[in-house]
């Protein structure tokens, strides 16, 4: 079962339209909603396309309803509540306004995806760490462009028997979605599949074979394109602040997450970096927003990166080694792990599309992994991403804590670049409480992104000589 909910010719009507098991067809309308013009608040007018709606509406027994509401700029979710047992769950979210909504199904791991417009995130720190029947945890934050979204994780496959856009007791909205069990062939990949996946386009952010020919990059920002010589004055860094929106990635003690700390170190490298006055600098992200994997590396294929550096913080989920283990670890790609530890931490990182509520599938997997094996074939990008790590290193065991083996490789989605030496640093570890207060530090934050900027000075002089 799919639904959707729709505004209809821009006016004040929501309507939900759920295909339910039946046959039938219902369209049932928010009540509630804003019309409004320069933040004036005006009595909602149908037109004739919405008249028409809700006469098929009250014609096949849907129900309907219209109502003012009051002109907010911001639309606030504060609060979000679970009820029910394993064989029925209700999910809600209050709103201030209502607004359309769009819910349906995925599966591996099978998950409930909620999408809702212009909608900010008030919900305390700790909302959706655990859950209660049908749902074991859920997810929110900014997905994409004017989007929220809300991913549910669900313990076994599930039916939304309902979804609903009501006016709450307290003059807000609530959006209830109503979740029961069911078995895995009815389910069967979800009713949002073909949505989820990201469209195949011819690069894919990944240079073919032709386009390395065309491309072939020298030092410090040169580049040789077709025997035409084009020489960039300055060699382009893109710094890739791992997770954000959605995706809080690691949570430390009292709440502090992975994507916040990263993005803070992320604009303090650039800044630094910028300082120096040798190198352009773009960031992947600046703010809290969400960025697929296939995002990031296409932001830096179209900035035309010289160097590529992510950063993100580590996490062990076994409470018998999280005060134990703890230190800052630098990553290459490699289509064979380093060891084991290396191999569980490319494939968490490579699930964090899938934990925002996108699929990839494995087409794209194998165009990916193909053209990654050739370059690495053909091309010196894996010696110079191992010498940057190696520098990077030395530079950092100056100014924070390493972990036992601070030089690893593994099969990083995010670090598959042809020609961009490429690496993924783990700042420290969310999971070891003093690394996470250290990292949260303006101090420490200082010292290590003065460290990356330092080793990425060394490493372009060396390759320049």
């Amino acid at each position: 079962m799919r639904f959707y909910a729709h505004r209809l010719n821009g006016s004040a009507v929501f309507t939900f339209l759920a295909l339910l098991v039946a046959g039938s067809f219902q369209v049932l309308a928010a009540p509630g909603l804003d019309n409004y013009k320069d933040g004036r608040e005006d009595v909602p007018r149908l037109s004739k396309m919405e008249q028409q709606v809700l006469r098929v509406a009250q014609a096949t027994g849907g129900t309907t309803s219209v109502a003012k509401t009051t002109y907010d700029k911001r639309n606030v979710a504060a609060k979000a509540s679970l009820q029910g047992d394993q064989a029925r769950t209700i999910f809600r979210l209050t709103l201030t306004r209502g607004v359309p909504a769009e819910v349906f199904t995925l599966a591996d791991p099978y998950r409930v995806i909620v999408d809702l417009p212009d909608v900010v995130f008030t919900l305390p720190a700790d909302a959706g760490q655990s859950g209660r029947g049908l749902v074991s945890a859920y997810r929110f934050g900014h997905f994409a462009e004017r989007k929220a979204r809300v991913v549910l994780d669900t313990i076994s496959p599930v039916t939304i028997q309902k979804a609903t856009m009501e006016r709450s007791r307290d003059g807000g909205f609530d959006l209830e979605i109503i979740l029961v069990a069911t078995d895995k062939e009815s389910f069967g990949t979800g009713t949002g599949e073909k949505r989820a996946k990201p469209k195949m386009r011819p690069s894919m952010g990944i240079l073919s074979e032709q386009e390395n020919k065309a491309k072939q990059p020298d030092s410090m920002g040169q580049e040789t394109d077709r025997g035409e010589q084009k020489v960039r004055k300055k060699p382009v860094i893109v710094i890739d602040a791992g997770h954000g929106g959605i995706d809080p990635g690691a949570l430390g003690a009292d709440n502090i997450s992975e994507k916040t700390i990263v993005l803070a170190v992320a604009k303090r490298l650039k800044k630094k970096l910028d300082d120096m006055g040798l190198f352009s600098v773009f960031m992947t992200r600046e703010k809290d927003v969400f960025l697929s994997l296939r995002q990031r590396v296409e932001r830096s294929v179209a900035r035309g990166a010289d160097l590529f550096i992510s950063l993100h913080a580590d996490s062990i989920a076994d409470a018998r080694y999280a005060r134990t283990v703890s230190g800052a670890t630098v990553y290459t790609l490699s289509s064979r792990a380093s060891d084991e530890q290396a191999r569980l931490m490319a494939e968490k990182e490579n699930n964090a599309d899938a934990l925002a509520g996108i699929s990839s599938t494995p087409l794209e997997e194998a165009v990916d992994v193909r053209n990654i094996l050739i370059d690495l074939l053909k091309r010196e990008t894996a010696n110079f991403s191992a010498d940057l790590s190696r520098v990077l290193v030395r530079k950092l065991k100056n100014a924070v804590r390493l972990s036992r083996h601070p030089i690893r490789s593994a099969d990083f989605r995010v670090l598959r670049q042809t020609g961009t030496p490429s690496v993924l640093i783990e700042l420290g570890y969310m999971s070891n409480e003093r690394d996470m207060r250290m990292m949260a530090g303006e101090k420490w934050q200082n010292k290590a992104a003065n460290a990356i900027a330092s080793a990425i000075r060394v490493y372009f002089n060396r390759i320049n000589r």
